[in-house]
């Protein structure tokens, strides 16, 4: 059983088609919608036996309504897809939207790593007589180098991590933003590959953006860090 309102309704069947749409008798759609001109469709699906002949039966529905409308070509206002068109479309809509979330990607990607440059370059500033003093115990270039490209590192898992957080909420709430017009049938999904190449890029972006305010901390003179203020 499922309720919409106040009308209760006695599920009779789930298609193999994941969707998020409902069959129902089309004067009980009327009552439910409160459908005033129920006379009147914004759309009318088509399913032909013979795919062969689809653009003829094109050519004879849109001849059948300009008669009925009484419009012509110039000033029809009606238009009819096919499936394949309705899929093309779609596709091409995906396509801009895939370009636009890579665009903002990049950006983001090169905002952050110039924002981890920064806090590297800082916190060696604020680091300098600390290096100074693991130095003049025997610490090598190398080590300090490690520290803070491991520091490098964990800012950029931990920026890595509130960004798929921040997706994977987005993915459970693109499906229902786009529901009505059928562009994610059956929703979408986060896998654990995305994941793990998520989190690798962002270390990797982390390190690549923390190696010089590493290799300059690394390369300063112990005295000289010793008499930074």
């Amino acid at each position: 059983m499922i309720a919409i309102e106040e009308n209760v309704f006695r599920v009779v069947g789930i298609l193999d088609d994941t969707s998020t749409n409902i069959y129902m008798p089309i004067q009980m759609g009327y009552q439910i919608l409160n459908d005033k001109e129920n006379g009147v469709y914004d759309s009318i699906v088509i399913k032909i036996r013979d795919e062969e002949k689809l653009d003829e039966t094109i050519g004879k529905i849109e001849t059948k309504l300009m008669m009925v409308r009484h419009v012509t070509e110039k000033d029809k206002d009606f238009s009819i897809s096919s499936n394949a068109q309705m899929q093309e479309a779609k596709s091409e809509m995906l396509s801009s939207i895939n370009a636009f979330l890579v665009a903002i990607a990049a950006v983001s990607l090169i905002v952050g790593a110039v924002g981890v440059a920064n806090t590297m370059f800082t916190s060696v500033l604020e680091k300098t007589k600390e290096i100074g003093i693991m130095k003049a115990i025997g610490a090598r270039n190398k080590d300090i180098m490690v520290i803070f490209l491991f520091n490098a590192a964990l800012i950029g898992l931990v920026g890595g991590f509130i960004g798929i957080l921040f997706g994977i909420f987005l993915s459970g709430a693109l499906p229902a933003m786009t529901g009505e017009v059928g562009m994610l049938r059956g929703g979408t999904f986060v896998s654990i590959d995305s994941i793990i190449i998520a989190l690798s890029v962002s270390v990797i972006i982390g390190v690549l953006a923390g190696f010089v305010p590493a290799y300059q901390g690394s390369r300063l003179k112990p005295v000289d860090a010793l008499r930074y203020e």
